[in-house]
């Protein structure tokens, strides 16, 4: 079955940096489209960014220019460069690999704090 096993978080100070990885498996990794979703407290979840089989990317806005997703497809990784983080941006962080949000892994949390 599919299994999504998210780490990288932790505590950062505004402005910081943290690479969040997802290491997946039970699925053919490299053919599908994969999702990073945050779900801040006391919020709905919401989609963060995106990337298909060949590489494309896509971002929402309030992370666009920050936020780099990648795929290592030998690795049956992904991951997500953090940049210039805001304290808005803690949350705790899921990569899926549905649209929807569904077949999430556990999460991991971010906090943005000094």
């Amino acid at each position: 079955q599919v299994q999504l096993v998210e780490s990288g978080g932790g505590l950062v100070q505004p402005g910081g940096s943290l690479r969040l990885s997802c290491a997946a498996s039970g699925f053919a990794f490299s053919r599908f489209p994969m999702y990073w979703f945050r779900q801040a407290p006391g919020k709905g979840l919401e989609w963060i960014s995106f990337i298909n089989s060949a590489g494309s990317t896509s971002y929402a806005d309030s992370v666009k220019g920050r936020f780099t997703i990648s795929r290592d497809n030998a690795k049956n990784t992904l991951y997500l460069q953090m940049n210039s983080l805001k304290p808005e941006d803690t949350a705790l962080y899921y990569c899926a690999r549905d649209p929807t949000g569904g077949n999430r892994g556990q999460g991991t949390q971010v906090t943005v704090s000094s």
